[in-house]
């Protein structure tokens, strides 16, 4: 394993090597955050939890954070445990900074992943202080070489007074030269982004950072924390199938190529299982143009059945990390990790015809689509890259199972709590009992599609008395207003009774 003096190409940047204790002295309260880290791969976890040590012996730090998505447990769980994080942006998955984003303690807004970086540019978030970046190593030049994520370090790098490199040995040596960094321009000088193939590369494979900027370079050795997925169950398992039926169906009225067109999945265990799915597909040469890459991308690159991936991030579960990370050599000439500014940009969505395929929390029988609110009130994670991929896709679905909580709620229901995308951008749900095509439909003539097609036998009665009830009283999109936001309590009811 090299030194960290050798993993610093640059001889004049070697006496900016210190500790991670040392580095977190650099920050003070009130400043704004800028670290790398996408689902959670690629972020800082040496300084955070120095700055946390700090924290809890002089108390809180309060800062704001931003990333690319959501990171480790080094950065938002114990940044959020010892009082220093007060704001956070775009997403997160992490239940201590969850618990206090509920609160009221941590201010969050939830933003689409692909304004992020250009909003920042903009200056509609005010300065950026320090940018905290993982890096394999820096090159001789001063540039930085990322690790399993992109995310939005270069708009941070770019906007950042500061920047504090952490050198990760733990990190795997393959993914040198996996990555593609572009930079848009601002308007009235933003020209096309040259994509028209998802294997493009239009960029550089090193984020480029004056070395001025870089004022504390410290060594890191911890894994990211990757999340195990679940095994394929019954109800993925159904859901994949009734996906493929679709997609097999698009492809024989000839609206879809054998090949299909560019495929793009969010995260999580469903989403892994409709992905896998796709080993069964009869023709090769699939591509994913994505933001992350879980393991079935992984296996179906193994296998041959895609043949190239973009992405802004690797996300294994440990066993695909412990089963593919010794060989990125092997793929790199077949994965690119691109800024999320460019994974996720509708100009780029909208020319590859990307089919977009994302989880819901909840369907309404018009099609409105709820990702991000448990009740209306309670963030889960936030929305993520789904409304980037929704509103621009070729093909736009949307995945549940048809209940949760052991069957007791109903994932179908009159009308969404919260509304992340409406039925304006929404073009298929898939449960596991089938899948309702809502393209060209009315309301009236989506919800018997919806109800008919995706809910569970248990609650389908239910859902045809409130459409046929909601109908005597007119209008476009019938609703029983009243009825419709306390249906979630009265299933709840109804659960428990049985």
């Amino acid at each position: 394993m090299n030194s960290i003096e050798e993993l610093v190409g640059n001889r004049t940047l070697r006496d900016k090597i210190t500790t991670a204790e040392e580095a977190a002295l650099i920050i003070e309260p009130g400043m704004t955050l800028g670290c790398s880290g996408f689902t959670p791969s690629g972020y800082p976890k040496a300084v955070p939890t120095a700055l946390a040590k700090r924290a809890e012996s002089d108390g809180p730090i309060p800062v704001t954070v931003w990333s690319g998505a959501s990171v480790g447990p080094e950065l938002d769980g114990e940044l959020t445990r010892t009082g220093c994080i007060k704001r956070r942006y775009p997403y997160q998955t992490n239940d201590d900074i969850r618990r206090e984003i509920n609160a009221g303690t941590v201010q969050f807004a939830d933003i689409h992943l692909s304004h992020n970086a250009q909003n920042i540019r903009y200056g509609f978030y005010g300065s950026f202080h320090i940018a905290i970046i993982e890096a394999l190593r820096i090159t001789n030049e001063g540039d930085i070489v990322l690790t399993s994520a992109v995310g939005n370090s270069n708009v941070f790098v770019e906007s950042a007074d500061k920047v504090i490199v952490e050198i990760n040995t733990a990190q795997p040596e393959g993914l040198d030269g996996i990555h593609d960094i572009y930079s848009p321009e601002n308007p009235p000088h933003r020209k096309p982004i040259p994509i028209t193939n998802v294997q493009d590369r239009i960029g550089s494979p090193y984020l480029h950072c004056s070395p001025e900027k870089i004022v504390a370079i410290v060594h890191s050795d911890v894994k990211d924390a990757q999340r195990p997925l679940a095994p394929v169950d019954d109800v993925s398992g159904r859901i994949s199938h009734n996906l493929l039926d679709f997609l097999s169906a698009e492809v024989k009225s000839g609206k879809l190529p054998k090949e299909l067109l560019p495929l793009q999945s969010g995260v999580g265990n469903i989403a892994n299982a409709v992905l896998a799915g796709l080993a069964e597909w009869p023709s090769d040469n699939l591509k994913v143009y994505t933001e992350v890459i879980q393991d079935a991308v992984f296996d179906l690159l193994d296998s041959g059945k895609i043949s190239f991936a973009s992405s802004a991030a690797l996300t294994p579960s440990p066993d695909g990390a412990a089963k593919y990370y010794h060989r990125l050599e092997e793929f790199k000439n077949r994965i690119v990790l691109r800024p999320q500014e460019i994974s996720n940009n509708p100009e780029v969505i909208r020319r590859l015809g990307v089919i977009a395929m994302n989880t819901a929390l909840e369907v309404d029988i018009y099609g409105h689509v709820n990702s991000t609110m448990a009740g209306g009130t309670r963030m889960l994670n936030g929305i993520g890259g789904s409304g980037d991929y929704a509103r621009n896709a070729y093909l736009t679905i949307f995945l549940c199972p048809s209940t949760a909580s052991g069957g007791k709620i109903s994932k179908i229901v009159p009308f969404c709590s919260h509304i992340d995308h409406t039925e304006h951008d929404v073009d298929i749900i898939v449960t596991e009992y089938g899948a309702a095509d809502l393209r060209g439909l009315s309301p009236r003539e989506r919800s018997n599609e919806i109800i008919e097609k995706c809910s569970h036998h248990d609650y389908k009665e239910l859902l045809r008395d409130y459409k046929k009830r909601a109908e005597i009283n007119k209008g476009h999109e019938p609703h029983l207003l009243n009825e419709a936001f306390s249906w979630h309590e009265r299933l709840r009811l109804l659960g428990s009774m049985r």
